[in-house]
């Protein structure tokens, strides 16, 4: 497939007015020659809105086996892309061949899952309350199911050029909820974006969908951005980057005559409590395993272990020791853009001047790369200067030194939201777990025990989320089939008659749904 650097606006391909870009060979930083990306302006913003606005009821009223093998026909093109795809990924983003082709994987099953959603009806949520005539007062007949909220802005993100770009998970669940989406590739990675949104453009022209259920707009600034969270036909939009960008679209749209929701996923340390049992069992395989987990891809991983909690003693400090030898040998890592270097580089030198930071560990330096870094501060000084948690994009870490059991929780009542809890344990610290198990709770989205975060599984009890300020709505996940639910909202229906109903709440339930009949599951109706 020829790159063109051209939008793709719904059906079309159309050369941007806008100012001009080129992608950047990430491990060199030179330009990739071609081709040159042509940035959106605010009419073809306003035409790919307007479009997906037409499109909306038709494709939310399309038969939910034809929804299905459109998602289906999405995965399949994307990777039927084949090399193509994957070079072009490695350039842009500097990542390793594995790693994207495992992330081109997850991409088309994760559409593929969506698919599954809609064959299943379940998303819909349809439940019928009968009419009780008898009862005084009488109650009608009531009957309920989620329909989606109308056309979505996504955001791709820069560390994920696939899972979580023009194709990615809030693109899949939005498009299984009914949803046309227009999507803003990120600069960093503009010909893999490119080549995924003309797959997505063919599977929408082959199943003869309207052409504005899917759209693509390139930008080298923010305007686009801006202008998608402002647009009136947008009802909805999915973020994964920085907190400041993340904020900054929420503004926008809060600020709308009719506001509208921002999914946004923005930061997180992803605390892991390093429990005394734990540590004195196997201390020095924790060491090794979590500095594999914080380098992991250069540490740009949304769940990397960038805090590290434990209780002052032999064991941590030995734990610390590993662990910088384990920091200390690190290659320097390439990471996806020069701006994000930049700002790995300056939060690290925050850091290590600070006079109440310890640096542990340095890793190898190389021109033009990223150095790990290992660092450590006591509990008490984190308690009076909470910068010092704050997310540092990149293969770093902070140990964090507590006196006691009091003190680790005094952490953890004051953290802010993480989308991971990590909790490092053996059977001798079930009572401290205990304790601790209602704060954890309260600060994370997901919390495990004994492993480490970086690694999501794409399932149906995923959850990707977490309090402010992981992401910007912790009722909600980014990940897993319960991401659909960002983009459906309830409609009740009171007294219509049975052929004025959507065919999910007839009386004969001809879709044959799984649904819920005056409070229980249908299938215990009595005849």
């Amino acid at each position: 497939m020829q790159l063109t650097g051209e939008l793709l606006i719904a059906g079309r391909a159309k050369r941007g007015e806008g100012a001009l870009f080129q992608a950047l060979d990430a491990a060199t930083g030179e330009p990739i020659a071609q081709p040159v990306f042509h940035s959106a302006l605010s009419t073809d913003v306003d035409k790919a809105c307007e479009l997906a606005d037409e499109a909306f009821d038709i494709y939310r009223a399309l038969h939910a086996e034809k929804r299905a093998q459109f998602l289906d026909d999405c995965a399949a093109r994307i990777e039927a892309l084949g090399d193509q795809l994957i070079e072009r990924a490695m350039a842009e983003s500097g990542l390793p061949r594995a790693r994207l082709e495992g992330e081109r994987a997850r991409t088309a099953n994760q559409l593929r899952m969506f698919a599954e959603v809609v064959r299943s009806g379940d998303a819909l949520d349809a439940r019928i309350e009968p009419a009780l005539p008898e009862r005084q007062p009488p109650r009608t007949d009531l009957r309920f199911w989620r329909i989606g909220v109308g056309p979505v802005a996504v955001f791709g993100a820069s560390n994920f050029p696939l899972a979580f770009s023009v194709a990615g998970g809030d693109t899949a669940s939005a498009l299984a909820a009914g949803c046309p989406v227009v999507v803003k590739a990120h600069p960093a990675h503009p010909g893999t974006s490119e080549l995924v949104g003309r797959a997505i453009q063919d599977a929408v022209a082959a199943a003869g969908l309207p052409a504005g259920v899917f759209s693509l707009l390139f930008d080298a600034g923010h305007e686009v951005g801006s202008a998608l969270a402002q647009h009136p036909a947008i009802r909805a939009v999915g973020f994964t980057g920085s907190r400041a960008g993340g904020l900054a679209l929420i503004k926008l749209a809060a600020a709308r005559a009719e506001p509208i929701p921002v999914y946004a996923e923005m930061s997180s340390v992803n605390p892991n409590v390093l429990l005394p049992g734990a540590l004195a069992a196997r201390g020095e395989t924790l060491a090794r395993e979590f500095a594999t987990s914080a380098m992991l891809g250069c540490g740009q991983f949304c769940t990397n272990p960038g805090l590290m909690l434990g209780l002052a003693g032999t064991e941590f400090d030995a734990f610390a020791a590993d662990a910088a030898r384990e920091f200390s040998g690190a290659s320097a890592g390439v990471m996806l853009t020069p701006g994000i270097q930049r700002n790995y580089e300056r939060g690290i030198e925050r850091l290590t001047r600070h006079p109440r930071v310890t640096t542990l560990a340095r890793g190898n330096a190389a021109p033009g790369r990223a150095r790990a870094a290992l660092l450590r501060v006591s509990a008490k000084d984190l308690l009076a200067d909470p910068t010092l948690g704050e997310e540092v994009f990149g293969p770093s870490s902070v140990l964090v030194e507590c006196a006691d059991a009091l003190e680790l929780r005094a952490v953890l009542r004051k953290i802010e939201g993480q989308l991971t809890i990590t909790l490092h344990a053996a059977p001798a610290d079930g009572e401290l777990v205990r304790s601790l198990l209602p704060l954890i709770e309260r600060k994370a989205g997901r919390v495990l025990a004994n492993g480490f975060p970086t690694g999501v599984e794409v399932c149906d009890a995923m959850v990707h989320g977490g309090p402010f300020p992981a992401t910007s709505d912790g009722r909600s996940t980014s990940v897993g089939t319960a991401a659909i639910e960002r983009f459906l909202r309830p409609v009740c229906y009171q007294n219509l008659a049975d052929n004025l109903l959507p065919d999910a709440l007839r009386d004969a339930n001809p879709l044959d749904l799984r649904r819920r009949y005056a409070g229980k599951p249908e299938t215990q109706r009595t005849p």
